[in-house]
């Protein structure tokens, strides 16, 4: 069977996938958009998102990837509901392998994001896609936990920038970590410590997620969040810790499974790429969104990513002559 050919594909559906397939349809691109396992990326598993500038009363997340999703096959965008399983990356045009069939492509737009790191406990995840009260971004939920008693598991930069952030909102911040010592910064762990909101328990690991059903002001009945049973790792004593809310932040793994070996990585797995820009090492190969960016990891940001990768591809299919 011969391999479909595009002047541009787009793996990944987030913000970061949506906003270049809308800009490589506009420069008549006509590009080809693989989901992927998990369509609209990780702003479908949240919740009411208020930080997405020209929502003024906000929006959810499953609703805002729809609206991009919508915009883009306005414009002529093709999408497929086909996750890639190989990539060839070593030779032009570059090849790809889905679940459903073989292409190949010009230029190629990596818009693979990250996924959180999640405690294993089952609850952890099912209750961050229900707004059951976790989360795994401060930024992107802080706000909907103002006067409230929460915890944060985690003892890296993340955790300790994160429990800092939610002290502007929480009553109380409960720093869980299973170890006795932080890895985080030394300076990230002063600030941390100085803060009377934040209250350190050490050596201990969070076994399950209480819950309780409430009613909403609308009538649905959700299940809330409403202890944590933790185990103390040294002697294994357990006990309850009321909270309202929990943030897990241990890390996030980026996507870049497919690129090991071809493209160059950091000693966490994200794509590098060079500075000011969405070109990786090699041409006609272009990484936005969550899959380079450890930093942010914002929508806003992996939508104006997007944009760039955009812009950077089809100026590169120019100066080769394949824009036409």
């Amino acid at each position: 069977m011969s391999a479909t050919h595009r002047k541009v594909i787009i793996i990944g559906t987030g913000p970061a996938g949506y906003t270049a397939a809308l800009y490589t349809s506009r420069a008549n691109l006509s590009p080809l958009v693989f989901e992927g396992a998990q369509p609209g990326g990780q702003l479908t598993t949240t919740t009411e998102v208020e930080n997405f500038p020209g929502f003024r009363e906000g929006i959810m997340g499953p609703a805002l990837m729809e609206e991009m999703r919508e915009q883009v096959l306005r414009f002529g965008t093709e999408i497929r509901p086909e996750t890639v399983l190989e990539a060839d990356l070593k030779q032009r045009p570059f090849r790809l392998k889905t679940d459903q069939g073989e292409y190949t492509a010009d230029a190629v737009i990596i818009a693979t994001g990250a996924s959180a790191k999640w405690l294993g406990i089952g609850k952890d995840k099912q209750l961050s896609m229900a707004g059951g009260g976790v989360s795994a971004c401060a930024t992107c939920d802080g706000f909907f936990f103002r006067g409230k008693e929460i915890a944060v598991v985690g003892g890296g930069d993340t955790a300790l920038e994160e429990a800092t952030y939610l002290t502007k909102f929480a009553t109380k911040v409960n720093l869980i970590h299973r170890r006795d010592h932080l890895r985080a910064s030394k300076a990230m762990q002063e600030r941390a410590m100085k803060n009377e909101k934040i209250v350190f328990h050490w050596n201990r690991a969070v076994e399950d997620v209480v819950t309780e059903e409430i009613t909403t002001p609308l009538g649905d009945k959700v299940e809330k969040i409403k202890a944590l049973k933790l185990k103390d790792t040294t002697n294994g004593a357990a006990h309850e810790m009321p909270v309202q809310g929990l943030f897990v932040a241990i890390g996030h793994e980026p996507n870049t499974q497919l690129f090991k070996g071809q493209l160059p990585m950091d000693e966490t797995g994200y794509l590098k790429v060079e500075g000011g820009s969405s070109r990786t090492p090699i041409p006609g190969v272009f990484a936005a969104g969550d899959v380079q960016d450890h930093v942010y990891r914002q929508a806003i940001t992996s939508a104006g990513s997007g944009c760039m990768a955009a812009m950077d591809a089809e100026r590169w299919l120019a100066e080769q002559g394949l824009s036409e």
